[in-house]
């Protein structure tokens, strides 16, 4: 891209009068270069079957581009109109819950040879007629895609035909699955049952991969179709989304980020966080390191917030900080859902950048000064490029199979958990890092490989995790890695398989840890944060070192944390839940043997550094005050030009940074 896009969602169709005008002159003032349109009123543009009304779209296009302002086109598939549910309402997804019923978006089977015909009428009609017009730069397919756990009679048959080119027989198949158990043997295709009630993991592990599948193909189906009509200069995306706790959590369970991505011109995602004191930037980060990692590439920001819940609305400056941080991770575009907020319907207090009168507020005001410094700063932070030496390995295998056994009766934690106490402390210490699935050939370009809870992997992927350490990686397990292999079938050798070699170590029983810390204080890190919870590996060192063992009156003897020597590198193994402190040091401890230490990582939360490459060839470092007070640092690099305040600044100097600022340092290259 040659600048940087600041944009936001723009429905006209909601709007409760006419004032297009006004609109397009606020956005011109706050800086708003690109609006996103028309991915969520297919029954505005197809009233009844066959019957189309594109004229609100042509009235924004030529607005929109009169006043200079780009426009990406979305495609209306995901929330389908009446008249298609009143003709055929098997267009709604069956799932275990039973048939759809009509009301909210995201509820029709996305298999469905009906939804499919319509939905591909509906994207022809629209694409052809705005792919010509000045204004179009790019195209969004669909919207935060997944499969709405479609599981009908015809999923199950595609389900039966996915498994019959995957196992060369039955018996196979049986063996594999363990579908001995409890009678679940299938003993003719034919009688191949719906697993919507499975109880077997394995099966029903398949069944989600499939889904994922299903996700795939519909999405490179639509990006076949608008590549039809796309023209030199536009792109397609999609805007995937991640697991969501109230906000933007972790890995996105119903998706291959990795497989879905590839067709697309460039990725995009939307982002939502916690604000006011519980932001931490951290969700804008995970979130920006998934999206850049799918193809190595920048990203682009197609929703965050801007003012959303009562409880979202940023403290004065966060808005700015928030922008930046998005740029930081190697975003060319952050656009806010969306620009005005609505007036009655399911998101009414899910508010836009501007209030429900329409009227400069302070959030808009704030959006004014990034629309300035974006325009203004430009030709220095778009495309910024990242080259990380860490990356976390993350799967979506695990994460099902740990849906299906998890770790206690009792415990609410799950996979993203555990990904996420472990990539958190990266963040906080500022260790730029990657995220990666397995597909990816080679580690090659990575010095440290974090792993968290890869409960489910094929011996392959062990086997290449291992060749990693023996050529001089560094890796950190935790708990639960290694266990079963890519169908969820138990390996029957010590835990933790093929791994074990690499690790040093083995094991054969766990438990719920009660009462239960790591003995002598072995991170100084007080009693408090020696407690673990939830799981832990009763661990027997072969050759490895042992870090930290459980301090427990029967428990006692088993090794908690290890590290090994193999080949040229170091396996780190975390065989329990532990504090975030602990993780923390754990991970400080193979930074530093793995040469990954330097300046950033002498500050750390809640100062965050994040640094990368631009189209000149300078070193663009962003420092973030992520708290309510003020704080300072030292320029630990060369002179270079604060580019906010334009203002040159000097080795060893020391730079202020005020509650919720930022500063960016462009160094330039010798």
């Amino acid at each position: 891209m040659d600048k940087l896009l600041y944009g936001v969602a723009y429905y006209d169709e909601y709007m409760p009068y006419e004032r297009m005008d006004k609109d397009i002159q606020m956005m011109k003032d706050a800086g708003i270069n690109v609006v996103r349109i028309a991915e969520s009123t297919w029954s505005t543009h197809e009233p009844q079957n066959g019957v189309f009304d594109f004229s609100s779209v042509d009235r924004v296009l030529d607005a929109m581009h009169e006043a200079g302002i780009q426009v990406i086109v979305g495609t209306p598939t995901y929330a389908v109109p009446t008249w298609m549910v009143k003709e055929h309402p098997d267009v709604l997804a069956t799932t275990s819950q039973g048939p759809g019923k009509y009301g909210a978006r995201q509820i029709m089977d996305i298999t469905h040879p009906t939804y499919l015909f319509y939905a591909e009428r509906i994207i022809r009609k629209l694409i052809s007629r705005v792919s010509t017009h000045p204004a179009v730069i790019g195209y969004q397919t669909d919207n935060e895609t997944k499969h709405y756990n479609t599981a009908g009679d015809n999923v199950q048959l595609q389900f039966v035909k996915y498994m019959r080119n995957k196992f060369s027989s039955l018996d196979e198949l049986n063996k594999e699955f363990g579908l001995d158990y409890w009678s679940n043997r299938i003993n003719s295709w034919e009688d191949f049952p719906s697993v919507v009630g499975t109880i077997n993991g394995s099966l029903g592990a398949e069944f989600a991969k499939f889904q994922r599948q299903l996700v795939t193909h519909f999405l490179a189906w639509q990006v076949g179709i608008v590549n039809e009509y796309k023209q030199e200069g536009q792109f397609v995306t999609q805007n995937f989304d991640f697991d969501w706790r109230g906000y933007s959590y972790g890995i996105q369970g119903d998706v291959d980020h990795y497989a879905a991505s590839k067709p697309f011109d460039i990725t995009s995602v939307d982002i939502y966080h916690p604000s006011q004191d519980d932001l931490t930037g951290i969700e804008i980060s995970f979130g920006g390191d998934v999206a850049r990692s799918t193809k190595q590439s920048n990203y682009l920001v197609l929703e965050t917030e801007a003012q959303a819940f009562w409880h979202w609305v940023p403290y004065p400056g966060q808005l700015r900080l928030q922008a930046f941080s998005h740029l930081a991770s190697g975003a060319n575009m952050v656009a806010y859902w969306h620009w005005h907020s609505l007036h009655n319907s399911f998101e009414t207090y899910w508010k836009g950048l501007l209030s429900h009168d329409f009227e400069p507020n302070p959030v808009y005001n704030e959006a004014k000064t990034i629309g300035r410094d974006f325009a203004r700063l430009s030709p220095q932070l778009v495309n910024l490029k990242k080259k990380n030496r860490v990356a976390v390995l993350f799967s979506n295998e695990a994460l099902t199979s740990i849906k299906w056994f998890g770790f206690n009766f009792t415990s609410d934690k799950n996979y993203n958990d555990v990904v996420r106490w472990m990539y958190d402390e990266l963040y906080k210490m500022n260790i730029g890092c990657d995220l990666i699935d397995p597909s990816v050939e080679s580690y090659a370009e990575y010095d440290v490989l974090v792993v968290p809870a890869l409960y489910a992997a094929s011996d392959a992927l062990l086997e290449k995790l291992n060749r990693f350490v023996q050529d001089g990686g560094h890796i950190v397990y935790s708990f639960k890695s290694g266990f079963a292999n890519e169908h969820i079938k138990v390996r029957s050798t010590r835990q933790p398989g093929l791994i074990s070699e690499a690790c040093g170590i083995s094991y054969n029983l766990f438990v719920e840890p009660k009462h239960v810390s790591l003995r002598d204080d072995p991170f100084g890190v007080g009693k408090e944060e020696s407690q673990i919870h939830t799981w832990m590996e009763l661990i027997t060192p072969t050759t490895a070192e042992v870090l930290a063992w459980y301090d427990h009156p029967h428990w006692g003897e088993y090794a908690a944390i290890t590290q090994n020597a193999y080949g040229k590198g170091k396996a780190t193994y975390v065989g329990c839940y532990t504090s975030s402190a602990v993780i923390r040091k754990v991970l400080e401890r193979v930074m530093k043997e793995a040469g990954v230490w330097g300046a950033d990582q002498e500050l750390a939360f809640p100062i965050i550094v994040k640094t990368g490459v631009n189209d000149q060839g300078n070193t663009i470092r962003y420092y973030f005050n992520y708290a309510d007070e003020a704080t300072s640092f030292v320029n630990a690099y060369g002179e270079g030009t604060e580019l906010l305040a334009g203002t040159p600044i000097a080795a060893r100097e020391k730079i202020e940074l005020e509650p919720w600022g930022i500063r960016i340092i462009e160094q330039y290259r010798k």
